[in-house]
């Protein structure tokens, strides 16, 4: 795997033309090149509902992933060679984002994977709200991805034995995986990039009013929700939970020196030029992993229920996902600004809409030089452009990004992390249409009141 990861860095580094904002202003895609993604994203929705069995085997995403990806590949080479756009070095781009991607994502997944929180509550509603509200914090310390990898085992765990919880993982998806990362640039890949980009590093506390807000709402229905379904509990489980002592300790905590090493090489990208940054992140991510599988006693993996069966599926859809894509990101970067939006409410409900199903990270990236007209985000912070409300334009473009990650299992990478784990350990989560009809009861009348608070 290692000389595949090699030949891509050199192929982006020996490529003339970088793949850039100049590269894919470059470029000329018919629209139709958009099929692949949309016909992935429907595979994903349909296909357990249609070929379930089939399906459930990480062999069948992959040949569906691959079977739409190729042609893109296909089309990518006939541009380059036929018509001299640089559609293989944005190809090459992508390709190292996503081995950085999944870098970070499997090395989060192997490090949580050592590191064992017993957590003897009842699983009750307050305690579960509890655990939400937790998690939402911790996810701007070490990242929504972090957290839902350190913490999604744990809260399964204290809920193993309710008979009503297809939607636990589900509101951990909302409050963890995504709402919860929006107060510093390493909560949310977007807000990084921000930081990449001229945003000041605390800049993003001035969102507090959102994020608690939002966070509040959410929160405040799963404890209405979970309080209902909590009374169809059978005896049995509450014989289960006066078993339970008030005890949580935590075993494998060298991992924990191996998480913060994942954090601080995150930051240590920010400070290298690419592509050394995405090449360094990804060497350093694969030695803290494999430190992990060596020092971390087997026992503990077992207790975790450790499989690289969830990790596997991940890296094969958003393979597909990566690939077929580009031509959706190429679009929106050229003709974003022919859209004429300019308000804030707009910003948000667009950038959150394509975040929902786009990489949230180019997204925001897109929208916030739009914004500003220059690659200088620095400047929606300081409004200093002349009839933009900067301050608020940034803030929406930051709230859509994050927020609207949760709208679908593919709008955030932990979503679907969160997904394969909690099916994995037995606790079924809903399928695509299911997981979109829960943000959409839930998550959008709260998105309409935060705009009408804010935007």
């Amino acid at each position: 795997m290692s000389w595949r990861l090699t030949l891509v860095a050199l192929l982006v580094i020996s490529t003339p033309a970088r793949a850039g904002a100049a590269d894919v202003a470059d470029l000329n895609l018919p629209v139709w090149s958009v099929t692949p993604f949309v016909v992935l994203l429907l595979a994903i929705a349909f296909m357990p509902l249609v070929a379930g069995h089939w399906w459930h085997h990480n062999r069948s995403k992959a040949i569906v992933a691959t079977a739409l990806a190729l042609p893109m590949v296909g089309l990518f080479t006939f541009l380059q060679f036929l018509q001299g756009q640089p559609t293989l070095s944005v190809l090459a781009h992508e390709l190292v984002k996503y081995a950085s991607f999944i870098a970070l994502l499997g090395a989060l997944y192997i490090v949580s994977g050592g590191l064992v929180v017993h957590c003897h509550y009842r699983p009750r509603p307050a305690v579960n709200v509890a655990f939400l509200a937790v998690g939402a914090c911790v996810a701007n310390l070490i990242g929504t991805t972090g957290a839902s990898a350190l913490l999604i085992r744990p809260f399964l765990r204290i809920n193993r034995h309710r008979k009503h919880s297809a939607h636990l993982p589900v509101f951990f998806i909302f409050s963890v995986s995504n709402l919860g990362g929006l107060l510093t640039p390493l909560g949310d890949p977007p807000l990084f990039l921000g930081f990449l980009h001229g945003v000041p590093f605390f800049w993003t506390l001035s969102l507090w009013p959102q994020w608690l807000v939002t966070n509040g709402l959410v929160l405040g229905a799963f404890l209405v929700w979970d309080v209902l379904v909590y009374r169809e509990e059978t005896p049995a489980t509450e014989h289960v939970d006066h078993l339970h002592g008030r005890r949580l300790w935590i075993e494998g905590r060298i991992n924990f020196a191996f998480l913060a090493g994942i954090m601080g090489m995150v930051l240590l990208q920010g400070e290298l030029i690419e592509p050394w940054n995405e090449v360094v992140g990804i060497l350093s991510m694969a030695v803290l992993a494999c430190l992990s599988l060596r020092l971390t006693p087997g026992r503990l993996r077992t207790l975790n229920d450790f499989s690289w069966e969830p990790i596997l599926e991940v890296a094969i859809l958003f393979a597909g996902i990566f690939i077929t894509m580009i031509p959706a990101l190429t679009l929106l970067a050229q003709h974003g600004k022919n859209l004429g939006i300019d308000q804030p409410w707009e910003y948000f409900w667009l950038t959150g809409a394509l975040s929902s199903f786009l990489d949230n990270a180019p997204t925001y990236l897109t929208f916030a030089i739009m914004a500003a007209g220059s690659e200088d985000v620095q400047i929606l912070t300081a409004n200093l452009v002349p009839g933009l409300d900067g301050p608020r334009i940034l803030q929406a473009i930051s709230c859509g990004a994050v927020f609207m990650g949760a709208m679908t299992y593919i709008g955030n990478g932990p979503n679907f992390l969160v997904k394969a784990i909690s099916d994995k350990s037995g606790m079924r989560t809903p399928g695509f249409l299911g997981y979109c009809a829960y943000s959409a009861i839930i998550l959008l009348p709260i998105f309409a009141i935060v705009t009408l608070m804010f935007f």
